[in-house]
């Protein structure tokens, strides 16, 4: 079975994360969306890993071959647990490949059998973050857009209270 897996903060999942994640399904038998419990001290995030794993499985819920959950330690021991054969990752900019391709080559001296794949959202999704789209809402902006309905009432929550 080739099972693919894809990680991130997904803090929180914005269409653009959907559109790499519909697309990646169809690549491989299966895909895990792993979402990171980072440590506080290096990223903090508005959405607790629990809130995070919820909307992520809500707006998964009809890709019956992709699972999320919880990323824990280093990614390529979780990948060796789960016999992942590669990881996705998306790129939105010229500005994200070289982190990305850091990553990717650390991941392959660690671990030589696990591939990177690197895909790059729709057009119309390229410009969208989750950090953009905290900002707005905060601002009390529309998110609609942006995000998929079940982030837009979890921001909503939040924001308007």
């Amino acid at each position: 079975m080739r099972i693919a897996i894809y990680p991130g903060t997904f803090d929180p999942v914005t269409n653009g994360h959907l559109d790499v994640i519909q697309r990646a399904v169809t690549l491989f038998d299966a895909l895990i969306v792993a979402v990171a419990d980072n440590d506080q001290k290096h990223k903090s995030t508005l959405f607790d890993i629990e809130k995070r794993i919820a909307l992520l499985t809500e707006a998964c819920a009809h890709l019956p071959t992709a699972r999320v959950l919880r990323l824990d330690g280093l990614l390529i021991d979780f990948a060796k647990r789960e016999n992942v054969l590669a990881i996705v990752r998306g790129l939105r900019a010229i500005s994200d490949f070289e982190f990305e391709f850091q990553m990717a080559l650390m991941n392959r001296k660690m671990e030589p059998t696990l591939e990177t794949i690197f895909m790059m959202p729709r057009e119309e999704y390229t410009y969208i973050s989750s950090r953009i789209v905290k900002e707005i809402a905060r601002l009390g902006g529309n998110v609609r857009p942006f995000v998929p309905h079940c982030v837009v009432q979890a921001l909503a929550k939040i924001f308007q209270s």
